[in-house]
């Protein structure tokens, strides 16, 4: 049996949009952005129960940017399609695709836009067990995330 699956997005999840404060912590980059990144996420991130994948705009620059910075191995990528040929008021545009992608295997989807409409979506149109957790963007994942993400990874594993 494979382990979960945990989506994870980059921004409003890892990097917050609030007015911080930061940890400090140096980086060669040109994004400001990254000097948001929490580099304890990374340690925070690989204990959860499931298998990691990136489910961001960032697409290979989530590899080359933040998992350095969060101590990763470079995580899979979901592959956005150019358009979304299928429209559905209020459906966020990754819905479909991380359903396709999880192709029944269980899911965690970390996001900071998931919303009522995407959850009646995935329990119509996914036939395992899915966790959608919202994260706060202004202050992106914290230790009650990890431990909901964490009491899910269990109760999916007992599931088994």
């Amino acid at each position: 049996m494979h382990r979960p699956l945990i989506f994870l997005d980059v921004d409003g999840t890892l990097i917050p949009f609030g007015g911080g404060p930061y940890p400090s912590h140096h980086t060669d980059s040109v994004n400001p952005l990254l000097e948001r990144l929490d580099p304890a996420h990374g340690a925070r991130l690989s204990a959860l129960p499931g298998d990691l994948v990136w489910a961001t705009t960032w697409l290979s620059e989530a590899n080359e940017l933040i998992t350095p910075v969060l101590g990763l191995r470079p995580l899979p990528i979901v592959a956005w399609p150019d358009s979304d040929d299928e429209e559905t008021p209020g459906l966020h545009w990754k819905t479909r695709h991380l359903v396709a992608y999880a192709a029944g295997r269980p899911f965690a989807w970390v996001d900071d836009e998931i919303g009522a409409v995407d959850r009646a979506w995935v329990v119509a149109h996914h036939g395992g067990d899915a966790l959608l957790h919202k994260v706060n963007p202004r202050v992106g994942l914290v230790a009650a995330d990890y431990a909901a993400l964490a009491e899910w990874g269990r109760r999916t594993r007992m599931a088994d």
